[in-house]
């Protein structure tokens, strides 16, 4: 099976504004084709030896394999949290014109723009 090009990039924040702060960031630096924001969502999980339940703001952050480095590098510089989820998934599959929309959005990687 081949590596997908394009990766979805998940990132939950504490705050509305926090969560277009990383979205404005991502997308003005060419890193994200588009970053969908979504909440409020509950999130029940352990935090030195404590269950907490608090709500968040979901980042889904479209991207490619190639700028994940950065787009991990930008939103821990953005990140309110100490230590922020941060993971990708593989877009196994997608729309054509949609993919090559989003392409043809973000910048080469290591090129500033």
């Amino acid at each position: 099976m081949n590596e997908s090009e394009f990766i979805q990039v998940i990132t939950t924040t504490e705050t509305r504004a926090a969560a277009r702060r990383i979205a404005r960031a991502l997308v003005e630096a060419r890193l994200a084709g588009c970053v969908q924001i979504i909440g409020p969502i509950t999130s029940t999980y352990r935090w030195i030896d404590d269950v907490e339940t608090e709500e968040e703001w979901l980042c889904q952050i479209k991207t490619t394999r190639a700028l994940y480095d950065e787009v991990q590098a930008t939103v821990r510089d953005i990140h309110p949290y100490d230590t922020p989820e941060i993971i990708a998934l593989p877009v196994l599959e997608g729309d054509a014109d949609y993919l090559d929309w989003l392409r043809h959005s973000l910048r080469e990687p290591g090129i500033k723009r």
